[in-house]
Parts: C-alpha cells; sequence; structure tokens
C-alpha cells in the first residue's frame, strides 16, 4: 500500500476545528424554492394568525410557510421548551404547562386557553399530540376557531381500523381479508385466525405508530398476541378493542398523499415508499417508489381519492397501503393529519402541503386538478435521531448539542429541524433531530447526494444514527430498490453492529485517529500552568509507532517544523 501522508495543515485544521471541516461557508438557495405548483397567492384572503399546537421541527416548518404566506405565528411550549427554535421563530409564545406531554401538549384547555388569549383564528396541529383528535377539533369549531385539518367526522371515522376498513369495503378500496368487528377474548381470536389463516396481524382498532400490533404465526401466539397487544392498546391508546386479518408476508409500506377541500375535490399527490422501518416506525422514506408501474400507481391514487371522498375528506391525509410481491395492494389505514414525511413528496410535485392545508381550511377550492401533479426527480429522507442504532436499532439518546452543523450548504438538501447548537435533548419528547431530505434528477443522485450530507452532518453531544442511515443507503439490495418491512431484520439478523472497514479504510481511519491524538499532545506541550512557553528548540527528531490491528503500521515524526504521518504496510 502506497504511504498515506497527512499535511501540517491538515494537522492544524484537525486541532482548530475539531472536524469542522465541513461547516458552510455559504448556504445554498432556500428549499422553498421548490414550491413551483400553485405557489402562494398574497391576494388571497387569510387567516390573521395562527396558533401551531406543537413543538420541534414541525413546529418550525409551519411557522415557516405562514410566514411566507403573511400571518402571524402563535407558538405554545412546556416549560423545559421555553428556549427552543420554534418559540423563537413564532411572533408570539404561551406556556401551557410542565414537561409531561400529558400535562402540557396533550392539555385541550391549556392550549384552549392559550388561542383565546393570543386572539388566534385558527389552529394547526402539525403531527402527533392532539392531530388526530376529533373532540379537540370540534372544541375548536365550537369557539369560533379554525381547526386546520379535516372535519372532526372524518377523523372519527378514519381514526377507528374497524370503522375504517368497513368504510374502505364500502368504497371499493382492496382491504386485507380478515373479521370486520371486534375481537372479544383471546379464544375468539383463534377462532378467527384459524378461520382467515395463519399468520395474521393482531392489531389495536384505536392506534398507530406500531403500538397494540402482534403477528401470530400458530394458536399459542395469536392467544399470547391478543393478550399482549389488548393490554398495550389499553395503556397506549385508552382502548384495548382488537382486530384480526390476514398478515402479508415481505410485504412492502408504500402510502399515497390527498390533498382535498370543502368543495368536494380531491387529488392524489402519488406514493412514498416507506418500507425501511425499525419496530414499525419509518426510518428512511422515499418519493417515488421503484416498485411501483404506471398502472398500479393509478389505480392506488384513485382508490385513496375514492375513499377520502367516502368520508368527505377535506384536508391533507395519507392513505396507508400494504404491497405484496405481485403488486397486489391492500388498504392499512388513513392517517388523518400532515405526515411526517410530507417533504419529500413536495420536493418531487413542487406542492407546499401546509400552505395547501392553510388555504382549504379557510374555504379555499383547490386550484390544482390531478392533471397538474407532476412526478419530477426523486428524494429521500432520513429520520437522524438521538439513538443509539447499535442497540436493537436505536435506544434513546439524551444531552447537549455542544455542537450541531446541518448539511443545508450541500445543493440539493433540505434539513427540517427543531434545533439549533446548543439545543437540549430531552426525555420527554421523541428523539428526533432532524428530517434529513435529499432531492436529484434520478435516484442515484438523490442517493449519492444523501450519502454526502450524511458525511458532512456534525452532530456532537448525544448518540445518534446516521452511521446506520448510511449503511443502509450503501447496502446492495437497498442501491436494487429490493426492500420490505422486514428489511432491517433481515439485513442484520443480529442487530447493526456498523460497517466493516476495507483494509485501506482501515489505514485512512488509522492516520486521522493518530493525527488528531499526536496534534493535541503537541498542542499540549506549548502550555505549562496555563501558560504558553516556547517548545520549539525542545523538538529535537522523534518517532511514534503505533499498530493497528496488528496489520499497519503507523509512523509518526516530528522535526522542527516539519510533520509526517505515514500509513504502510
Amino acid at each position: 500500500m502506497a504511504p498515506c501522508c497527512v499535511s501540517p495543515n491538515l494537522f492544524s485544521l484537525f486541532s482548530r476545528h475539531r472536524l469542522r471541516f465541513c461547516a458552510p461557508l455559504v448556504r445554498s438557495q432556500s428549499w422553498t424554492s421548490i414550491y413551483t405548483t400553485d405557489p402562494i397567492d398574497p391576494k388571497e384572503d387569510k387567516f390573521k394568525k395562527i396558533l401551531i399546537a406543537n413543538r420541534g421541527e414541525i413546529a418550525c416548518r409551519v411557522i415557516r410557510t405562514c410566514k411566507l404566506m403573511g400571518i402571524k405565528t402563535v407558538a405554545v411550549h412546556s416549560d423545559v421548551d421555553s428556549r427552543s427554535l420554534h418559540v423563537k421563530l413564532a411572533d408570539e409564545a404561551y406556556c401551557i404547562g410542565p414537561a409531561p406531554t400529558s400535562q402540557s401538549y396533550l392539555r385541550v384547555d391549556a392550549i384552549l386557553d392559550a388561542v383565546k388569549r393570543s386572539g388566534a383564528d385558527a389552529v394547526h396541529p402539525g403531527y402527533g399530540f392532539l392531530s388526530e383528535n376529533m373532540d379537540f377539533a370540534a372544541k375548536l369549531t365550537e369557539v369560533g376557531v379554525t381547526f386546520i385539518g379535516p372535519n372532526s367526522k372524518a377523523i372519527h371515522m378514519m381514526g377507528d381500523k374497524i370503522e375504517s376498513k368497513r368504510i374502505a369495503n364500502a368504497a371499493k378500496v382492496n382491504c386485507i381479508p380478515g373479521f370486520d368487528g371486534v375481537v372479544k377474548t383471546p379464544e375468539e381470536c383463534v377462532k378467527i385466525a384459524q378461520s382467515i389463516g395463519y399468520p395474521v396481524m393482531i392489531k389495536a382498532s384505536a392506534g398507530g405508530g406500531g403500538k397494540g400490533m402482534r403477528i401470530a404465526w400458530n394458536d399459542k401466539e395469536a392467544m399470547e398476541g391478543f393478550r399482549f397487544s389488548s393490554e398495550e392498546a389499553k395503556s397506549s391508546f385508552g382502548d384495548d378493542r382488537l382486530l384480526v386479518e390476514k398478515f402479508i408476508d415481505k410485504p412492502r409500506h408504500i402510502e399515497v398523499q390527498l390533498m382535498c377541500d370543502k368543495h368536494g375535490n380531491a387529488v392524489h399527490l402519488n406514493e412514498r415508499e416507506c418500507s425501511i422501518q425499525r419496530r414499525n416506525q419509518k426510518v428512511i422514506e422515499e418519493c417515488p417508489s421503484t416498485f411501483l408501474d404506471t398502472e398500479t400507481r393509478k389505480a392506488m391514487g384513485e382508490q385513496a381519492v375514492a375513499l377520502a371522498l367516502a368520508v368527505g375528506y377535506d384536508s391533507a391525509g395519507t392513505v396507508e397501503f400494504l404491497v405484496d410481491s405481485k403488486k397486489n395492494f391492500y388498504f392499512l389505514e388513513m392517517n388523518t393529519r400532515l405526515q411526517v414525511e410530507h417533504p419529500i413528496t413536495e420536493c418531487v410535485t413542487g406542492v407546499d402541503i401546509v400552505h395547501q392545508m392553510i388555504r382549504v381550511a379557510k374555504g379555499h377550492p383547490l386550484r390544482i386538478s390531478q392533471k397538474d401533479i407532476p412526478l419530477r426527480g426523486w428524494a429521500f429522507e432520513c429520520r437522524v435521531y438521538a439513538e443509539d442504532p447499535f442497540k436493537n436499532f436505536g435506544l434513546p439518546s439524551i444531552g447537549r448539542l455542544y455542537q450541531y452543523i446541518e448539511p443545508n450548504f450541500i445543493p440539493n438538501v433540505r434539513c427540517d429541524s427543531g434545533i439549533v447548537e446548543g439545543s437540549e435533548i430531552s426525555i420527554y419528547y421523541d428523539p428526533m433531530i432532524c428530517k434529513l431530505v435529499t432531492y436529484g434528477d434520478t435516484r442515484e443522485a438523490a442517493r449519492l447526494t444523501m450519502l454526502k450530507a450524511l458525511d458532512a452532518y456534525v452532530i456532537r453531544g448525544v448518540t445518534h444514527n446516521i452511521s446506520l442511515l448510511r449503511a443502509v443507503l450503501s447496502e446492495p439490495h437497498f442501491i436494487k430498490g429490493d426492500i420490505d418491512t422486514g428489511y432491517l431484520p433481515r439485513i442484520y439478523p443480529d442487530g447493526f453492529k456498523g460497517k466493516e472497514l476495507s483494509e485501506k479504510e482501515h489505514a485512512h481511519f488509522s492516520c486521522l485517529a493518530a493525527a488528531i491524538f499526536l496534534q493535541d499532545e503537541l498542542h499540549a506541550r506549548k502550555f505549562v500552568n496555563g501558560h504558553k512557553v516556547a517548545t520549539e528548540e525542545t523538538f529535537a527528531r522523534w518517532n511514534v509507532q503505533v499498530m493497528a490491528d496488528g496489520k499497519k503500521n503507523l509512523g509518526h515524526s516530528h522535526q522542527r517544523r516539519q510533520q509526517h504521518l505515514l500509513c504502510s504496510d
């Protein structure tokens, strides 16, 4: 192997900036420039003030579009969030309680009080928290405040998995074979499972996010799965009703984005591939899917629109499908809110979904028809979490970000986050750091940009999952688009262990590590009791030899002003 040399300038760079060599000098063009399909009309009638009943990145996301529309914004926050970015971005802010969500962001009375005090004429719920709470939407309507989301009736019908499946069947939407009623006992669960045929999925009627779900492959697992799912559903949602349906082995999770208004108009904004999941929660999404052909895409979109029209849907929403290896697709559920991964749809369609939600909530009809929706290029979203991917694909990590640099200085990179350097990742909330989005004319271009962005991301102070994200994006099956919802446990059956380095990579990383260590040693010798001293003459000639895994010899020599680091066999 040829020697790998590290120059004195590189030594100095490591020492001064502590790996900040990727810090931006100039930011690229604002990501809002992508919104070319039905852009904001400044003359259109609009809300005067919108309260965002959420926190973190989604609150920041909504605030930014409100500012573009010329609408004043109100933030709400718990006591530990008083210095958060969404509070700083908003025009005004109100504390709604202590850190636990049950005492702050889930308190309907506290948020209604903030609405009254601020004089907001509309509320955007973001996602999570109260975004799919029909009682919250109804109470806002009662006091004359607009809920920027679907009507409470649609939330109710689609929020109950049993009811939504009945409606989907009536609307001629493909549904997974199963039992449409409530399963009341473990014994009944076993009988139904036997009639459907194993494997079956036992899941909570009123849930989401992977909670209250179990797969059963036999009678014993059906009995145990019923008990576990019932208990988890009760503790998570306050509703222990369960349903049983056929489990689709090795499915893809593909969803269709919808936009509907109050005048009976509805369009779909194409699909998102969301099959890369851990514990039934999405990790990497892309738009469009590599798997769908034009005919299947059209059929899925039409069925999603039919379901929305069947319940009088009037906002942004997402219909989720499971798709088998033969491209048969089955209705899974409808999310009656803004979806976490909406930015990738915005990238390929040019539609600002938050803008459209605000418009239709104000009563304006959609100005876009199905033929106006483009499908241009490709986009990826990586969910960057403060969690340890080496522990069950993600054990949450907490702490303060003492160094934080987003890679949004790279062209075609978008960072949706609600944090800055110095922010605290708290035990009380979801550990998401950022939704990292990249766009390209092709899938490969978007993938390579994502790898570049992940490499340039600087996060220090908490453990993060960038190593897992990067490994997946570089994995051959993923590159070919050969994925399904069981991808992570199949590719990493013993858990994620990190990427195995080649001999060349071993040598290069060893050189860099030695360079950083030795420069720190040299720097330390320039000070005695806090005072800088002249050390130039104390250095004659010395060598350091480091063995890396018994394979590589790292030699470092120092003489006067010359430094060299060599990696050789």
